[in-house]
């Protein structure tokens, strides 16, 4: 699962789309205004869910749309990673990046890197709530 800023992330990877560059095709997107909107909770949910793995893509630094919710997912997010680590977790299943909207190259290669990561982690069984 990949949380997406609409102006820079979530644009790289439909300039890659548009670009036909290759990358897997199993990442379920989710476009959010600013990765600094991204609820940590969202993603302890998706991990409870029975997702593998979480990517938050958002602007570089100093080119975000809202000045500074890039940063602000950045402070987010160095937190949310300790408590996953803290309740076991493997570091490798949430991971967060820079892409600009000029970047396809580098999205396609960020969703080849994350997936591989991810794969080689295997299924997430920590937080995965099981069906009765």
């Amino acid at each position: 699962m990949a949380f997406l800023c609409n102006w820079c992330s979530y644009a790289g990877a439909d300039l890659a789309g548009v670009s036909r560059l290759q990358y897997p095709t199993h990442v379920r997107v989710i476009r959010v205004p600013c990765s600094g909107r991204v609820n940590p909770l969202y993603i302890v949910k998706a991990l409870q869910l029975g997702v593998d793995g979480v990517l938050v893509s958002g602007c570089h630094p100093g080119d975000c749309h809202y000045i500074s919710g890039n940063l602000v997912a950045r402070r987010k997010f160095a937190l949310l990673k300790s408590f996953l680590e803290y309740v076991g977790i493997e570091p490798g299943r949430v991971q967060f990046s820079w892409v600009s909207a000029s970047e396809g190259n580098r999205f396609a290669d960020l969703i080849q890197k994350v997936s591989d990561d991810i794969r080689k982690l295997g299924p997430a069984r920590q937080l995965k709530k099981e069906a009765r």
